[in-house]
């Protein structure tokens, strides 16, 4: 099982990652809505979509290296 750790941290990631451009795009599309209600709707769901997958994104990075910074100060010793 351990060695399936960081794969699945890199994939996670750049599932977050690809949530982000989803969301990004989304916020782009939100500005050629005609109907204010669809737009303030569409604004709102993309900017959680973001601050989601940007939440999600920073603690896999974070994880992954503090794992690294213990298994590089444990191989030293």
């Amino acid at each position: 099982m351990k060695y399936y750790w960081w794969p699945l941290q890199i994939v996670l990631t750049l599932i977050s990652l690809f949530f982000l451009m989803f969301g990004i795009d989304l916020m782009m599309g939100a500005y050629s809505l005609d109907d204010p209600f669809n737009f303030i709707m569409t604004f709102f769901a993309a900017s959680l979509i973001i601050l989601i997958s940007l939440t999600l994104a920073a603690g896999f990075v974070m994880k992954m290296i503090t794992v690294y910074k213990k298994l590089k100060s444990s191989s030293n010793d």
